[in-house]
C-alpha cells in the first residue's frame, strides 16, 4: 500500500494537479498518521479533521486551486487562523478565536492549501516549552518554538507546515527533527495576523522533508515564483565553510559533521573554500540577543501589565532583561546590524551561499527546555535566506546538519545551492 502522506509536497502537487491522487485520500492519509503517533508526538493543539475533509473535497471537486491544490498543511500556533482558535503559546489567550486568518494563512488557503490545524509553539514563541516531542526519541527535544511544525513534517503528518523564527526558531527545530527549514530573506512573507515579539527579527518560513518542498511554499505566498526549483541544478555551487565566531562552543559531533560535510561536497564537485567573517561580526550573537529582549518586552507589554501571573518564569525573565535594555545599548546594537548587513557582499563575493553548523550539536534530553539558538542568531539578525539541510546522525542517532545561508535577497541561489547539497549529503527517509 503506498503511504500518501509519505510523498514529498512537491510530488504530491504534480499527483493532485493531474488527478492521479485526490487530496481528500492524500489528506485521510495524513490523518490516519496523526491518530497513530499523536499521542506519542504530541505536535498539534487543534485539529479540524472534518474541516479539513470538506475542504478537500470541494478542491477534488473544482479546477486546480493553485500551486499549493490539495496540499495538507500545519499552521503554527502563533499565526491567526478565523475558523480555529489561536493561543498564541500562552494560557492568557486560551480558547482566543481571532477575527480574520494571518495574510500567509489566507494566502496559503487562496493557494489551494489544506489547513489540518494548529502546530504546538512555545510560549509567545521564545523558550518556554509545549508538550512536543522529538519523533526521532521521544525523550529528546524536537526545539523550539516552531516545535509542533517540525516534528508533524519529521513524522510523515503532513508535508509542509509554517514556521517563524526570531532567534533560531525554523532551523533549530529542523535540526533536532532531521527536516528542512527555510528562513527566506527578511520581509519575504507578509507578517499581519502572526503574533510579533520582534520587528527587527520576526521572519515566517516553512519546514518540509525537501528543500523543493519548502521553496514551493514560500514561492506561493510571496509570488515569486523564480524560487520554485522545478529541477535540480546541475552545477556545482561555490561554497564557504563558514566556522563562525561561536564555532568554540560547537560539540564534538557538530564539529564532526560539519568538517564531514565540507569533503564530501568537495568530493561531489563542489568548489569549496574556507570563510571567515569580518572581525565586526564577533558581536552580532549578542547584538541579536540584545535586540531580541527589548523588542519582546515591548511587544508584550499588554500580556507583562495585564497578565503577568500567567506568564511562564522564563518570560518574566526575559521581559525583565529586555526592560533593562538602554537605549543607547540598543541602538548600538541595532548600529552593528547594519554596518555588518553592508559587509555582507564582500562576505559572499566569490560564493554562492556558504555553510555554517546549525546546532551546537544534538537535541538535548528532555523537553523542559528547546535548546540553544546560538549558531542561528547572527543570520537571522543579518536577515540572510538560511536553509538547514540535514546531512547526518550523531552518537545518540539523533539528527545534525548544516545552515546553507546567502546573500540578503539571494534566496533562489540559496535554494538552489542548499537542493544541490541536499541531493548529494542529505539524510534519506529514516
Amino acid at each position: 500500500m503506498t503511504h500518501l502522506n509519505r510523498l514529498s509536497a512537491t510530488a504530491a502537487a504534480r499527483k493532485l494537479a493531474t488527478r492521479e491522487i485526490s487530496a481528500e485520500k492524500l489528506l485521510r492519509h495524513c490523518l490516519e498518521r496523526i491518530g497513530e503517533r499523536e499521542a506519542v508526538v504530541h505536535a498539534w493543539t487543534f485539529l479540524d479533521a472534518d474541516g479539513a475533509i470538506e475542504r478537500a473535497r470541494v478542491l477534488d471537486s473544482q479546477a486546480v486551486a493553485g500551486p499549493l491544490h490539495g496540499l495538507p498543511i500545519a499552521v503554527k500556533d502563533l499565526m491567526d487562523t478565523v475558523d480555529m482558535p489561536t493561543a498564541y503559546g500562552s494560557p492568557i489567550y486560551a480558547g482566543h478565536r481571532p477575527a480574520a486568518d494571518a495574510a500567509c494563512v489566507a494566502l496559503a488557503r487562496a493557494a489551494g492549501a489544506v489547513v489540518v490545524g494548529k502546530t504546538v509553539t512555545t510560549e509567545f514563541a521564545t523558550f518556554h516549552p509545549g508538550p512536543t516531542c522529538n519523533p526521532r526519541n521521544p525523550a529528546y527535544t524536537p526545539g523550539g518554538s516552531s516545535s509542533g511544525s517540525a516534528a508533524a513534517v519529521a513524522d510523515w503528518m503532513v508535508p509542509l507546515a509554517f514556521g517563524t523564527q526570531t532567534a533560531g526558531s525554523i532551523v533549530r527545530p529542523a535540526a533536532y527533527c532531521g527536516v528542512v527549514g527555510y528562513k527566506p530573506t527578511y520581509g519575504t512573507l507578509n507578517r499581519v495576523g502572526v503574533k510579533m515579539i520582534s520587528d527587527t527579527l520576526d521572519t515566517i518560513g516553512a519546514l518540509s522533508r525537501t528543500v523543493p518542498d519548502a521553496a514551493l511554499l514560500v514561492a506561493a505566498l510571496s509570488g515569486r515564483l523564480d524560487l520554485v526549483i522545478e529541477h535540480p541544478t546541475a552545477d556545482a555551487p561555490r561554497i564557504g565553510l563558514c566556522r563562525t565566531y561561536e564555532w568554540d562552543r560547537a560539540r564534538s559531533e557538530s564539529v564532526a559533521a560539519f568538517e564531514e560535510a565540507g569533503k564530501r561536497l568537495a568530493a561531489a564537485g563542489a568548489k569549496v573554500r574556507d570563510v571567515a567573517l569580518p572581525p565586526p561580526f564577533a558581536g552580532l550573537a549578542e547584538a541579536q540577543l540584545t535586540i531580541m529582549v527589548a523588542e519582546v518586552a515591548k511587544c508584550l507589554s499588554y500580556e507583562w501589565l495585564a497578565h503577568r501571573e500567567k506568564l511562564s518564569r522564563e518570560m518574566i525573565a526575559m521581559i525583565e532583561a529586555g526592560l533593562a535594555v538602554t537605549p543607547e545599548r540598543y541602538d548600538a546594537a541595532q548600529s552593528l546590524a547594519r554596518d555588518c548587513r553592508r559587509m555582507l557582499p564582500q562576505v559572499f563575493d566569490g560564493f554562492d551561499a556558504l555553510i555554517a553548523p546549525s546546532t551546537s550539536g544534538e537535541a538535548p534530553e528532555g523537553i523542559e527546555a528547546t535548546g540553544d539558538p546560538l549558531f542561528n542568531r547572527v543570520w537571522t539578525l543579518l536577515r540572510t535566506p538560511c536553509v538547514h539541510v540535514p546531512c547526518a546522525l550523531g552518537p545518540r542517532g539523533l539528527p545534525l546538519g548544516i545552515t546553507v545561508a546567502g546573500a540578503i535577497g539571494a534566496d533562489r541561489t540559496t535554494l538552489a545551492a542548499a537542493d544541490w547539497i541536499q541531493g548529494r549529503i542529505g539524510l534519506g527517509e529514516r
